[in-house]
Order: structure tokens, then sequence, then C-alpha cells
């Protein structure tokens, strides 16, 4: 039962499944850490990536990896218009009008998926969507290899950005003091937009990493919204370190789960984990006690 030969591929494949969930949960966490809300519309915005990088290969003939400096941009762009023209218009300066804001987005970008692209179940082929790499005893496939060390790579350039640069700087300022940001001269209206802009690009790089190996449909977000949410609370809401951790190790627990579970029933101990970071350790593994 816990042969060396089992556990190592299951907790391989559960690392390489975890970084991307962790690059999909630093969105998450980037937008809730600054804004104070959870983005209910980032599981339909996963989503639309994910078909941005379908027609990309499908109609234009361009490998996912190779979309990557077109459906990023994009997605940051997209961000940054809807928090601009809408969220912030239609929020009001309050958190729960800006909830149902991203909730009403979320509904319209599902619904517009199912009329425009159907219910169907998509996914495409490449050259390499089968291969496999040894290491030890696993067989690892390249698709989540590469997802592995790509995610790795954004997290590491989203740190960067963070911690290095003005952006991130303004970004660390408003997230702890609005007002005392905005009496320093920082536009705290761009900061939010940049920070959508910013949640979004992140799932472009995660859509692009995960579609070689995935599906795309209009309901497939749901579930990856679901774990996103699950490892902001368990790093601490807004911790990016936490996020990053959190992903791993989710990634992990899913995979043990569906080993010793079977793949329908692999998710709950995903939730069990929740439940108990939410009953004995609320703050998080990484958050500060409020």
């Amino acid at each position: 039962m816990f042969d060396f030969g089992i556990l190592f591929p299951s907790v391989l494949n559960g690392l390489t499944t975890g970084a991307v969930y962790a690059l999909i949960a630093l969105g998450l966490t980037l937008i809730y850490g600054v804004l104070h809300i959870i983005n209910f519309a980032h599981g339909a915005s996963l989503m639309l990536a994910l078909y941005a990088v379908f027609f990309l290969k499908d109609r234009l003939g361009i490998d996912p990896y190779l979309a990557l400096p077109l459906v990023v941009p994009g997605m940051f762009a997209l961000g940054y218009a809807l928090q601009r023209m809408v969220i912030n218009h239609a929020g009001h300066g309050k958190d729960e009008n800006i909830l149902l804001a991203t909730l009403g987005i979320a509904i319209v970008m599902e619904n517009l998926a199912l009329i425009f692209f159907k219910s169907d179940t998509r996914n495409i082929d490449t050259a390499y969507s089968l291969a496999t790499v040894a290491i030890g005893p696993a067989m690892i496939a390249v698709p989540k290899l590469v997802a592995f060390f790509g995610a790795l790579v954004v997290s590491a350039l989203l740190f960067w950005v963070m911690g290095r640069t003005d952006l991130g700087r303004a970004i660390r300022a408003v997230a702890k003091e609005k007002e005392g940001a905005k009496l320093m001269g920082i536009d705290v209206d761009h900061v939010y937009a940049m920070c959508f802009g910013i949640g979004m690009a992140c799932l472009g790089a995660a859509a692009c990493f995960l579609l070689p190996a995935y599906y795309v449909n209009p309901q497939v977000g749901s579930g990856f919204v679901l774990v996103a949410f699950t490892i902001v609370v368990l790093g601490g809401m807004g911790s990016f370190a936490g996020a990053l951790v959190g992903g791993f190790l989710i990634g992990i627990v899913e995979s043990l789960g569906g080993l010793y579970l079977g793949e329908s029933l692999g998710q709950i101990g995903i939730f069990v984990i929740f439940i108990a970071v939410v009953l004995f350790k609320p703050e998080g593994l990484f958050g500060a006690r409020a």
C-alpha cells in the first residue's frame, strides 16, 4: 500500500498538478490581497483563456506554449478593462457590490460560452500530448512537466514584480493602506485594474500550460476556482507564499486521494483540509491573525 514505486509517481504527479493550481490561486490571492474581495469570475475567466488557446491551435495552428505571448497579454487587457469599465463603476466602492459584479460577469461569460461554443467538451492533439519522461520509477507526461516548470517561472516572475518593481510597491501600499496610498499620489483605481489584469494574465499562462493535457467546456472553470479558493484559504488570504505552498499540498493530497480512494473521490481530501483549516487555523498557514 505504501510501496515507494507507487507513492513516488503519485507525489510527483501531485506536484506537477499543484504548480498549475498554485498559478491559478496566485491570481485569486493577488486580487483578494488588494481589493479584499473574492473574484467570482476567476473560474469563468480561466474558461475563456482555455477557449482562446483551443481556437488558436484549432484555427491557426499555434502551439499552446507558443500562444503564451498572445493569450497572456490578451487576458491582462481583458482583466484591466473589466475592472476599469465594469467592476469599478458597478461597485461604487462597496465590497458587496463588487462581489455581485464579479458574479454577474461569471454568469455572462459562462452563458455566452454556451451560446457560441455549445456544451461540447473539446481538447487538442499535439505531438507531445502523450509523450512521457522517466524520473526514477515514475513516468511523467511531458505536458505536465512543462506545466510544472512553466508555472514556477511565472510564479517567480510575479514574486519579482511584487517585490522589486515600482508597480509591486504601489500594489503593496494600496493593499496595506488605500487612503495613505492616495495621499502619496498613487492612482488607486489604476492599481486595482492592474491587479485584475495580472490576476487574469496568470490565468492565461495557466490555460496555455493546461490545455495540452486537459480539455475545455463552458463549465470547466468552476472546479478549478473551488480548488483555488481552498488553496488561498489554506495558504492564508492574500499570501503569495501561502498560495504557492498550498498549491503543492493540494496537488499532492488530490493525487494521493485519487490513488487510494479512486479518481471520483480523489478531491474529498481537498475539502477535508479546507474544513480543518477553517475550524482550527482560519488565518491559514502563512496568514496573519486579524
